[in-house]
């Protein structure tokens, strides 16, 4: 039989997830979309917490202040179009005063300050190697906010940039932390405004990166998602309108892909009965006081008492609940 495509099965890795290992994702647009699936799937996870950061510096940088429990400078707050932002965050960190601002970022650092502190798995995704440095400071930022080009220098980094940044990293993880695996990937999504060839440029140094951080640390893997989507799923109907981003068929492939190397049997075993039963809460019957539809009820409700010992799902369980006691 003629085989027409070229699937990529990621290695198993030798140190599996579990479903109470707390997982940290922080990055670019991958780490919300396996952040977010592992979230759908009840892992114990925090997702991006600092929302989408793109270059490897910003979001090392990130991770050290976390760590290290280091507030963002006065100098590093602007105020534009009557709104106060921060080079060092995401848009989504934003407010009319800077003073709420600054209340706002300290609180999620707070937060993510003890949510990694328990961490046993840190999911870094890198965007791009392009970063932007302000003119007056010299400082790499993790977003322009709209700023004119001219308050900015554009440079690409070197690989040697990113390894010695990393290492920095790492020593205060190592340090500080009790992190028993780093998984690095490079994210799959094309930043064609730097035109098509430089973003190739762009994401091999990257994957060169990786490749060199995972060969120098033994707890430090790579998950291929960035091949995943160029080469496996290689056709733009996994791809959004946009036709840069994947669509949600791709994004569970990859996940699927995810699931197989990184996960245990027993959280695999939730994953694949999880699927079911949220098939089974979006159920909308035409009767609902059908004695086939209460009964179903009863089945998905004793599936979810079952399951109650491995994740939180009292949710779920007064959600059905509510519906065999209108």
């Amino acid at each position: 039989m003629n085989i027409f495509r070229t699937e990529l099965i990621p290695k198993s890795s030798d140190t599996k997830i579990s479903l109470h290992s707390p997982l940290l994702t922080i990055g670019s647009c991958f780490s919300d979309s396996i952040g977010n699936k592992l979230n759908e799937n009840k892992f114990h996870v925090l997702v991006n917490p600092f929302g989408t950061v793109y270059n490897p510096i910003s979001i090392h940088e990130t991770i050290k202040n976390t760590i290290g429990l280091q507030y963002p400078s006065k100098e590093s707050y602007l105020l534009r179009q009557e709104v106060f932002f921060n080079y060092h965050f995401h848009s989504k960190f934003s407010a009319t005063t800077e003073e709420h601002l600054v209340r706002k970022i300290m609180s999620e650092i707070d937060r993510s300050h003890e949510f990694i502190k328990k961490s046993k798995v840190l999911i870094i995704t890198y965007g791009t190697s392009f970063v932007y440095e302000r003119t007056d400071t010299n400082e790499i930022v993790a977003n322009c906010h709209k700023v004119p080009g001219s308050m900015f220098n554009k440079r690409l980094l070197s690989v040697e940039n990113i390894i010695s940044s990393f290492q920095s990293l790492h020593k205060s993880i190592t340090e500080n932390l009790s992190i028993e695996k780093i998984i690095l990937t490079v994210s799959p999504v094309r930043h064609i405004k730097d035109t098509l060839e430089l973003n190739s440029l762009s994401k091999s140094i990257l994957r060169i990166a990786c490749q060199d951080l995972v060969n120098q640390y033994s707890n430090v893997v790579y998950f291929p998602s960035f091949e995943i989507m160029i080469d496996d799923l290689r056709d733009y109907r996994f791809y959004k309108d946009d036709l840069i981003h994947p669509t949600p068929l791709a994004e569970e492939y990859i996940w699927g892909k995810f699931s197989a190397s990184y996960l245990n049997n027993q959280a695999l075993h939730f994953v694949k009965q999880w699927k079911d039963i949220q098939k089974a809460l979006k159920h909308r019957p035409f009767q609902i006081e059908n004695k086939s539809h209460k009964m179903f009820l009863y089945e998905t409700l004793a599936l979810l008492e079952e399951l109650k010992p491995l994740a939180d799902v009292e949710k779920e369980i007064t959600q059905l609940k509510s519906q065999l006691n209108p």
